[in-house]
């Protein structure tokens, strides 16, 4: 073994392990087997054990379809196949940003496939998953705050009462979650939702998060939410208005832990959203 690293099962057969990434969700090592399979482990962190258990129970039933195979979890930690080194972040430096979201058009269709096996019963449902939308919005009210919370809190509660076609959802989908490797694009670090597939696409508008040239740029807004519209066969209309809620759910939660810059940019981009929203 290499570096400092957990215990791993015995079963899982570590040869080699070294840390490539500290998470908020838990620490990530690449290793290799004793076959030689190179693989991931990620040792989960207990504040978001039962956020990533959920997320492990998304792939164990996904199992490998347009997915990161999960081949073997203990209490916290999760074994992994070796989904590839190149993100569709890296794509999108190197290709652009079309050709990246028709990738992601396309990974979606993939991981969203019908499965004859029923769904995890851990699955976070959009109610609770809006939660802190919902509180924020009603402290807004209660102290006379106006602002887009609670415009926001009113949409999704009408995009929830609304639901369509309800499944399993990766709920976490970003340019760093989808990855290049020997079996083409999967996704990895699903949150383990279920609902409305159209919630799945409303985090990619606010993605790269440093390429704010991107994120506030209306026309890229629209462009996005035309492809994803025709991917899931929804409204462009119904696509736009997840986008908004999802920024400003975004942005409560960012606001909950003190980080105001975050907060900040959340909102900026949800408010580009909801322009491009009122002229649709």
């Amino acid at each position: 073994m290499t570096g400092k690293h957990p215990v791993f099962p015995i079963a899982w057969r570590i040869e080699s392990a070294g840390l490539i990434a500290d998470t908020p969700a838990g620490s990530v090592y690449e290793a290799t087997l004793a076959d030689g399979t190179r693989a991931i482990v990620k040792h989960l962190k207990p504040k978001v054990l039962e956020d990533s258990l959920r997320g492990a129970d998304f792939l164990d039933w996904r199992d490998g379809v347009g997915c990161v195979r999960l081949l073997a979890r203990s209490d916290d930690m999760l074994l992994m196949e070796h989904a590839g080194t190149t993100t569709l972040r890296d794509h999108l430096f190197s290709h652009g940003d079309a050709d990246a979201t028709r990738i992601a058009a396309a990974v979606l269709r993939d991981y969203h496939r019908p499965s004859d096996t029923p769904p995890p019963a851990s699955l976070l449902t959009l109610p609770r998953y809006f939660s802190s939308l919902f509180d924020k919005a009603e402290r807004d009210h209660r102290e006379g705050v106006k602002g887009p919370y609670s415009e926001a809190a009113a949409i999704a509660e009408a995009l929830i009462a609304g639901q369509r076609d309800i499944k399993p959802l990766h709920g976490d989908l970003h340019h760093e979650n989808i990855v290049s490797g020997p079996r083409g694009w999967l996704i990895i670090d699903p949150a383990g939702l279920i609902g409305d597939p159209a919630l799945d696409v409303a985090n990619m508008f606010s993605n790269p998060l440093d390429r704010f040239d991107l994120t506030r740029d209306e026309e890229r807004i629209a462009a996005m939410a035309d492809i994803f519209a025709e991917t899931l066969g929804r409204d462009v209309r119904t696509i736009l208005r997840y986008g908004f809620a999802y920024g400003c759910l975004s942005a409560a939660w960012h606001e909950e832990d003190g980080n105001e810059k975050d907060r900040d940019d959340e909102l900026a981009v949800a408010a580009a959203v909801r322009n491009v929203l009122m002229r649709t």
